[in-house]
């Protein structure tokens, strides 16, 4: 991580057209164990522990029309340092498109600057989510 690297306060990644149980199967992989808690209308509460940091997880699907789940990991204790860490690997491990914010949320950040991350391709995009 170079000094100009900031660890972001939380992670949220856009997954394109993977089930529920695909994202839940690659972070069971992922993590040292899931526990899920509950799911209310396609948002669901999980716990993923990483390196023995318990890691809050929310899913939501259907979270940017039919085609987006978002998947946020709210804690700052993730084993990727920005957004677009997590999404690379997302990408690569599940064979999809991923998108992400391009910063961490700063004041004075542009909210329609995105990552999009297709195989080894990162292209800086604009995506109305609205």
């Amino acid at each position: 991580m170079s000094s100009t690297e900031i660890r972001h306060p939380d992670i949220e990644i856009y997954i394109k057209n993977r089930s529920l149980e695909q994202i839940l199967q690659w972070l069971r992989d992922r993590a040292d164990s899931v526990e899920s808690h509950n799911s209310v209308s396609g948002t669901h509460s999980l716990t993923a522990i990483f390196s023995g940091q318990r890691i809050p997880v929310m899913i939501h699907e259907k979270a940017v029309g039919k085609a987006w789940i978002s998947v946020w990991f709210r804690s700052d204790s993730t084993p990727w340092v920005r957004d677009l860490d997590c999404a690379q690997e997302v990408a690569e491990a599940m064979g999809t498109q991923v998108r992400c914010i391009v910063s961490g949320w700063q004041d004075g950040d542009d909210p329609d600057e995105w990552w999009k991350i297709e195989g080894t391709e990162v292209e800086k995009i604009t995506w109305h989510t609205d």
